[in-house]
């Protein structure tokens, strides 16, 4: 005997499309080693991934206290501390009286 499928009502619908649609906003399909798996989506902010937007819009010390020294910019002058600019400012502090 073969059964009779019911048809989902109108709200019943509503709702089952609506939680395909927010697991398809968390989570991807990929395979790994030769299977397709479901991982949730890497974080993102304004459809940027999150490290691309930290890069592009962190300031220095905010990079600096959690600790990604990596990205934080390098200005040439710290690069060349014996320019001849802090050379001539070191031999003047020299020879100050205090």
């Amino acid at each position: 005997m073969a059964k009779v499928k019911k048809k989902l009502t109108t709200n019943q619908k509503r709702a089952k499309k609506t939680a395909k649609a927010e697991r398809q906003k968390k989570y991807q399909w990929v395979f790994m080693n030769g299977r397709q798996v479901r991982i949730e989506r890497p974080p993102t902010v304004d459809g940027v991934p999150l490290d691309q937007f930290i890069e592009e819009n962190a300031d220095p010390i905010w990079l600096h206290q959690n600790g990604l020294w990596e990205l934080i910019p390098v200005e040439d002058s710290v690069l060349e501390p014996y320019s001849a600019n802090n050379v001539e400012t070191a031999e003047d502090e020299r020879s100050l009286p205090f």
